[in-house]
């Protein structure tokens, strides 16, 4: 048998069956579609409720379409430079084995074709994902009106259907690829996973600065100044930020786990094929086992997600769940469990290798772990946040201090699982006699990390929409007071609440996961370097010396990398939200819109917010991907290695500082407001100790859900647009002339991103 002609790549008999996986992608695919009915079918309330919710949806489909105008161009000017890409560097010797004729053609075409396939799977995600959200939002609110449990199953149920896209599209793009290349499938997954991680920085730094920009104009006129609700319809930012929570946290965040989940799956393929070629019986099953729990993965996730809304009224009264939040812990245990049984079958049986079942385990076990520990310090039960709540009574200085050593802290532990991760691939294979196993071993940890994709993006979603609907409902039920409005805005009230935490949650899994990912492509960079300096007959490198000088520039350079690509992303959000604050002000000085007798221009500050981080893709894109092929031209291949080790290191104590501060400052907002409003006693909402919580969540909004986030795709970009560039600066040891013009080129467009983002925001009065 010789299904679909893999008999020519090596496989046998059962591998090519199980190469069937491809099976699987598509059952996600439909999973997806017969939620999406379940959803749809849901009514979507009243009239003023979808008059609300069409405004969300106008504002969501203008800013998207005009991101797409925005980096069309630069997908097609990179289209073109992957295509050639190839006839600068010789394809690979597999490549070369694989398709003896016509090689360079074949691995240019396939790259390319690869790299748009990556971009647009990416972007269909977070697309689709977020207009599904759209689409959930107001039906969840209306379903508030009936009972819980209906509302938490359309929030949450809408949320997996993003999930369910990023598995399909994300096993069935890594899966096709193999099958098509064989051994050469490196030469095009790297295509692939660049295509899926640029995308996603695309989206995550726009939807990031459009939101928070929204957001905090928002609570500074409304919350601060006003002693206004947050969803109130008299303040003009209103609908942009509930736009924001739709572009950010779904559209964005969907393809941020994506190109994780792509390139984890790239990186782990590239690293079994050097290891099918050191290996002795050249099985291969290092390629093979990682797509088998890629498609068990799915199964999990669909047999998990499938279970939320039965946990809190499960037959066993020990099991059930007592919030929203426990019976997404539960579906999450009961994915877990299922991977790991069947990944030691798997790898009993067919890999004769229980060590890669324990790599899964550990995997698995590291996002269960991210789950209490980022909730222990964001949930606002939890010691972290109530201890912030207690230093609102002493102002706003002490709350914002009080939030940033939660956050430090919070990172450190962060990183101490991830670190221990690590040590037990060592454990596990470090007896081995090449260093490549150990390699290979993180990278299957990290497929296990994500083999609930569907999981976590569906936890993700629900926060956004379970926002948005609360948002809904405060806006459309405005001045009513019957016992079904009140019962309705407290059940709304508690899914927002547990959505502000597993929104947490779901960060710290996506920074993990970059970190993993990012390890793993920092692996695939030194192999295929070692690779092509092999097929040039010069010294083979085989590890990175932080005592040679260059590595060590390049290392320090690679930790402020992240540091400067925050700064300009905060600083956009805090020039947008300035901007936002006038116009807001401008608009509550009209007669009749605090009286509510006149409607507010939504639109204008939608427009600003569009505008605003419109003006920030291209110049941060720039930067990350150039930074690291200027320094390899510069320093030399070794010192990029370096640069890609700050890179990591520096980003993911960054990420999760700036994630759990911002979502601890976020509940201890939330606990004050949860309080009986007592002035006198200064509790609730409107009070001094209030005040303070909404300064030090406004302080935390763009760290949490802007630059945060955005350096989980900067740190892939810029590992995998080193890999890319690798072999073109293997072979430039001496520059020359045209070599020092094009870093002279390479300078002036880095320092032209940074002044373009350092640029004052254009008035108001111009045209959008």
């Amino acid at each position: 048998m010789d299904l679909l002609g893999l008999a020519r790549h090596g496989l046998n008999d059962f591998e090519q069956i199980v190469i069937g996986v491809i099976i699987t992608a598509f059952i996600s695919l439909i999973y997806a579609w017969l939620l999406r009915g379940k959803v749809m079918n849901k009514d979507k309330g009243t009239e003023k409720m979808q008059e609300v919710w069409n405004a969300i949806r106008v504002g969501a489909d203008s800013y998207l379409n005009r991101q797409l105008r925005t980096i069309l161009p630069a997908i097609g000017l990179l289209t073109v430079a992957l295509f050639l890409s190839v006839y600068v560097v010789p394809p690979s010797l597999e490549a070369q084995a694989e398709f003896p004729e016509n090689t360079r053609i074949i691995i240019a075409v396939g790259r390319t074709v690869a790299f748009v396939m990556g971009a647009l799977f990416s972007l269909t995600v977070g697309q689709l994902g977020m207009r599904m959200a759209i689409q959930a939002n107001v039906r969840a609110a209306s379903a508030a009106r009936r009972g819980f449990n209906e509302a938490l199953s359309i929030a949450y149920y809408a949320g997996t259907i993003t999930g369910m896209l990023t598995d399909g599209l994300g096993l069935f793009g890594g899966t096709v690829i193999f099958i098509i290349f064989g051994k050469a499938a490196p030469d095009a997954l790297l295509g692939f996973g660049f295509g899926g991680t640029l995308l996603a920085l695309f989206m995550r730094v726009g939807g990031g600065i459009y939101t928070k920009a929204a957001d905090v104009g928002a609570d500074l006129v409304g919350k601060v100044e006003k002693d206004i609700p947050e969803d109130d319809p008299r303040n003009a930012a209103v609908v942009a930020d509930l736009v924001g929570d739709n572009v950010g946290d779904c559209a964005g965040m969907a393809a941020d786990i994506f190109e994780s989940y792509e390139v984890t799956i790239v990186s782990a393929l590239i690293l079994g094929l050097a290891l099918v070629a050191i290996d002795p019986s050249g099985s291969l099953k290092w390629i093979v086992y990682p797509l088998i729990i890629r498609a068990i993965g799915v199964v999990s996730s669909i047999l998990g997600t499938f279970t939320v809304p039965i946990w809190e009224k499960f037959p066993i009264k020990f099991l059930q769940a007592h919030d929203a939040e426990e019976s997404m812990f539960r579906s999450y245990e009961v994915s877990s469990i299922n991977t790991v049984i069947w990944s030691f079958v798997v790898a009993i049986l067919y890999a004769k290798d229980w060590r890669l079942a324990m790599l899964t385990t550990i995997g698995v076990g590291l996002a269960v772990v991210f789950n209490p520990l980022t909730s222990y310090f964001t949930a606002t039960r939890k010691p972290p946040v109530q201890e912030i709540v207690k230093s609102t009574k002493t102002g706003p200085a002490t709350t914002i201090l009080s939030g940033l050593a939660v956050g430090m802290e919070s990172s450190v532990w962060a990183l101490i699982v991830i670190s221990v991760s690590f040590i037990f691939a060592l454990v596990l294979y470090g007896n081995e006699p090449n260093p490549t196993y150990v390699l290979y071993a993180v990278s299957m940890i990290g497929i296990g990390m994500l083999s609930h994709t569907g999981n976590n993006v569906a936890m993700d979603s629900y926060g956004p929409i379970s926002d948005n609907a609360n948002g809904i409902g405060e806006m459309s039920w405005h001045g009513m007071d019957d016992e079904q409005t009140r019962n309705a805005r407290q059940i709304m009230a508690d899914l927002d609440a547990v959505g502000n935490t597993t929104k947490a949650i779901t960060k710290g899994i996506a920074i993990a996961s970059a970190v993993i990912a990012a390890v793993s492509l920092f692996a695939s960079y030194l192999t295929d370097v070692a690779r092509v300096q092999a097929q040039l007959n010069m010294p083979v490198i085989t590890a990175i010396r932080v005592s040679d000088t260059k590595v060590f520039i390049g290392f320090l350079l690679g930790g402020a990398l992240p540091w400067l690509f925050s700064a300009l992303s905060i600083r956009a959000v805090s020039r947008a939200a300035g901007q936002i604050v006038e116009e807001v002000r401008a608009q509550f000085r009209i007669p009749g819109i605090m009286e509510g007798t006149k409607t507010p221009d939504y639109a204008r500050v939608v427009g600003i917010s569009t505008r605003s981080a419109q003006k920030e893709l291209i110049p941060l894109s720039v930067i990350a991907i150039l930074t690291p092929i200027l320094v390899g031209l510069v320093l030399q291949v070794e010192a990029l290695g370096g640069f890609l080790a700050g890179v990591i290191l520096s980003g993911q104590l960054l990420a999760v500082f700036m994630a759990n501060s911002g979502g601890a400052w976020d509940n201890a907002k939330k606990a004050i407001e949860d309080e009986p409003r007592d002035l006198q006693a200064n509790t609730g909402k409107g009070s001094e100790r209030h005040k303070a919580g909404v300064v030090g969540d406004t302080v935390g909004d763009p760290l949490k859900d802007t630059a945060g986030p955005a350096l989980n795709p900067m740190i892939k970009v810029v590992n995998m647009v080193s890999l890319l560039a690798a072999p073109v600066i293997v072979q430039q040891q001496n520059l020359g002339v045209v070599g020092w013009v094009i870093v002279a080129a390479l300078f002036a467009a880095i320092v032209w991103a940074i002044r373009t983002s350092n640029r004052p925001a254009p008035d108001l009065d111009k045209p959008m």
